[in-house]
């Protein structure tokens, strides 16, 4: 019988660990509580790293804790072996990239919430906004109450204000902590998002040049407008839904290349 033991259960050093950083085409590994995982088959972790915060050939025990998700995405990749003792997170590697400089990264540096958390702060507004404005306004027909109507168009305002805000926070994230890889997610973002404030700014611009468009009823070109309000939601859903994937990845996300 053969004595090698199972790839889960081969032990690997500290040494070796730090050495499957992910740079210059070497595998990419972690360790976690423990064990070992090959992040490397996972597009976010292209070149060992992850959201410019977290790097390959580390033991990310503490790191995760930190993390928007939890350890349980590590189970959607393979496990490769056990760590041979345990050793305490190091300074970050010297192969990890540097923060912008100027202004710029010494604003990232004092503040780093602002690497990932100033697009999902802002993205929460004109989802909020532009599913509301459709839903006031099927109530304010539902209801004959046109004060209703009136909370709608003001939900309208509010989601094509923040909407700007949002997709350019979206692409200032993309770029720092994806270095602008194209991404399934963010590839169908970039034509959802701009397809939502299209949508959205018509519908303003058509309440703002005729204030009684729904007040009469749904009739003639109302239909037109109300569509128009209506698409908001799906619209709105999709582009949220693959935000979502790229904080929670689905598994068919998980093994993507780059294109």
């Amino acid at each position: 019988m053969s004595d090698a033991l199972p790839e889960k259960e081969k032990k690997i050093t500290p040494a070796e660990l730090a050495a499957t950083n992910g740079a210059e085409g070497r595998p990419a590994f972690v360790a976690y509580e423990g064990r070992i995982f090959d992040v490397g088959v996972s597009d976010l972790w292209a070149g060992g790293q992850h959201m410019g915060l977290h790097q390959a050939g580390a033991d990310l025990t503490e790191e995760l804790s930190e993390a928007p998700h939890g350890p349980e995405v590590l189970e959607r990749v393979p496990q490769v072996g056990v760590l041979a003792a345990v050793v305490k997170p190091g300074p970050p590697s010297a192969s990890r990239p540097l923060l912008p400089g100027g202004v710029l990264g010494r604003l990232l540096k004092r503040f780093p919430l602002l690497k990932r958390h100033l697009h999902p702060m802002l993205v929460h507004f004109p989802i909020v906004f532009l599913l509301a404005a459709p839903a006031f306004s099927l109530l304010s027909l539902a209801t004959g109450n046109a004060a209703f109507e009136t909370t709608a168009f003001h939900c309208l305002c509010g989601g094509v204000l923040f909407t700007p805000p949002a997709i350019l926070t979206g692409l200032f994230t993309w770029w720092l902590n994806y270095q602008a890889r194209p991404l399934t997610p963010v590839r169908r973002k970039l034509i959802l998002a701009p397809t939502l404030l299209a949508v959205a700014a018509a519908a303003l611009i058509w309440r703002l040049v005729d204030p009684e468009v729904l007040h009469r009823g749904v009739k003639g070109p109302a239909w037109l407008y109300l569509g128009l309000l209506l698409a908001l939601a799906p619209l709105v859903i999709a582009v949220g839904w693959y935000g979502a994937t790229l904080t929670f990845p689905l598994h068919e996300h998980e093994g993507e290349r780059e294109s």
